[in-house]
């Protein structure tokens, strides 16, 4: 269907898929087995509209469960028959969400070799943002190359991933920044933010930052060139790995990883 990519992490299911309608292929499955698909995707000023079909079993949790998640506004069912859920049959659904924009932070060097850990200052203001609209997703860890001279330990940086609606980046931020810079222990802090979906997808710096020593002006370039832009006034070092943070923030476990290692 519209699905491009699907990824399950713990109790989180993220896709990627592709605007329009597109027509589905259960391949083996049938409606004695089971199967669930994304059929379209459609953004209409501020809502999403995502189609579902379900057969078998599988209806059950795009037909009744879906419709009751946290966060939809509403559920449009084609027909009578898909409201019969459950059994041997086809179910449809067409589900609408508000439409949100993802935004990932990049967070490192907020420590010294005596006090404080990144990770737990990251964590820490996921947790005290109250910003109306805005949705923490999550946190990434990200192993960055532990041969460099100049680092606290592991030379491990954070990544933050936000849910924001209409006129809450700006605010949110604001925020991120603030309670970094008013948390850190370290001199050489950096923050950096990225806005929506895929757009730090391509860079030679993936690879580099996890296996080379990178200059900070190379950092400061490359983030320019992918519209990565920096939060803090330090100007520093910790630029270096804020970047990292945002180019492996939403590339899955391997992100904890040495470059080439298969967690």
């Amino acid at each position: 269907g519209a699905m491009i990519a699907c990824n399950v992490e713990g109790k989180m299911m993220t896709m990627r898929a592709r605007f329009g309608r597109h027509a589905i292929n259960f391949g083996a499955a049938s409606e004695t087995i089971g199967g669930q698909a994304l059929e379209a995707v459609e953004v209409k000023d501020d809502e999403v509209m995502t189609t579902w079909v379900g057969i078998a079993g599988a209806g059950v949790g795009i037909a009744a469960c879906l419709p009751q998640a946290p966060g939809v506004l509403r559920s449009e069912y084609p027909s009578e028959d898909d409201l019969k859920i459950g059994g041997a049959r086809i179910n449809h659904v067409r589900i609408v969400t508000p439409r949100y924009e993802k935004v990932c932070f990049g967070i490192d060097d907020t420590d010294t070799k005596q006090e404080g850990a990144t990770w737990v200052t990251a964590l820490k203001c996921a947790e005290a943002c109250r910003i109306k609209g805005v949705e923490f997703l999550g946190m990434r860890l990200v192993q960055l190359n532990p041969a460099v001279p100049h680092k606290t330990t592991n030379c491990v940086c954070s990544a933050l991933n936000f849910a924001t609606r209409p006129g809450s980046t700006g605010p949110l931020c604001e925020f991120v920044r603030s309670f970094i810079e008013e948390h850190t222990f370290s001199n050489d802090t950096g923050i950096a933010v990225v806005r929506g979906i895929g757009t730090v997808e391509e860079s030679p710096m993936h690879k580099t930052i996890k296996t080379e020593i990178v200059a900070l002006e190379d950092t400061e370039r490359e983030a320019r060139r992918l519209g990565v832009e920096f939060l803090d006034r330090n100007g520093r070092k910790g630029r270096i790995g804020a970047l990292g943070a945002v180019l492996w923030g939403n590339r899955g476990i391997e992100a904890a990883g040495l470059y080439g290692e298969h967690l």
